[in-house]
């Protein structure tokens, strides 16, 4: 399966559908992955939220089709899925940076957020080589600092680096996804076997874990096998994905890439 040729598809829907409700379990279905895996595989392959992605979209049609076309407002509004005009003027204002009502009056050149299109040619030929094992209950000390889908690739090496100063080596680094009232917030933590007092304790249920290494602890290695295996594996995945954060394992010089799931 070429997961970019599905890709493509699902945005094709997208854009369709920007004037009516898009269900998750619809797109998931373009990637043969359900919905909770299809948001990390958007995020990790496009470098934005799936529920931000077609935010901007919607804002970015709804510019255009108030200066070039005749609708009311609340009718514009509710076309993008706003329940009312109040939250559309707000979202709409942060995105432009003016009012729905001023750009008519005065027209600006629009900010449009271009749709996302894949190169279809783009495919990893090399297998993936993974294993499954199994982990008891982990409580694992540490902390974390709030980022985002788009930041995560320098504020966790920033992170780790800071950590290693105050604390020493560390066993595992977790990207924890929360997905709230349509907008993803991303956390990335350092975490360490042992505590100390300005720790915050996680823990983690026993689970089977798909576990992938790569020969390397430094950070542009680790994102790009990762990325490898979003795009490779997961449209092919016969597993079901658990609802817990992906792990880093750092040890013996490489990392273990480990996805929680229930066989």
């Amino acid at each position: 399966m070429n997961i970019y040729v599905s890709l493509n598809k699902m945005l094709e829907y997208i854009e369709e559908n920007l004037d009516n409700k898009i269900e998750y379990s619809k797109l998931a279905q373009f990637l043969g992955t359900n919905e909770i895996m299809l948001q990390r595989l958007f995020s990790i392959l496009c470098n934005i939220s799936l529920s931000e992605y077609i935010r901007k979209r919607r804002l970015s049609r709804a510019g255009i089709d108030l200066i070039n076309g005749h609708e009311k407002i609340i009718d514009i509004a509710l076309k993008y899925q706003y329940e009312n005009a109040t939250s559309f003027s707000r979202a709409f204002e942060k995105f432009y940076g003016v009012k729905p009502s001023q750009i008519r009056k005065k027209p600006i050149g629009l900010k449009i957020f271009s749709k996302i299109h894949f190169d279809e040619k783009e495919e990893d030929s090399q297998n993936i080589e993974y294993s499954i094992i199994e982990r008891e209950k982990m409580i694992l000390y540490g902390k974390k600092i709030e980022t985002s889908i788009q930041n995560i690739k320098l504020d966790a090496p920033t992170f780790c680096k800071e950590m290693y100063k105050m604390y020493g080596d560390f066993e595992y680094g977790m990207t924890e996804y929360i997905e709230r009232f349509g907008k993803t917030k991303c956390y990335f933590w350092v975490l360490y076997e042992k505590n100390q007092k300005e720790f915050e304790k996680y823990e983690i249920p026993k689970s089977k874990w798909i576990s992938i290494r790569i020969n390397s602890q430094e950070a542009k290695d680790i994102q790009k096998e990762i990325r490898r295996f979003y795009a490779k594996f997961i449209p092919s995945c016969e597993y079901k994905i658990r609802e817990l954060p992906e792990l880093e394992y750092y040890h013996d010089d490489i990392t273990d890439f480990l996805m929680p799931i229930e066989l």
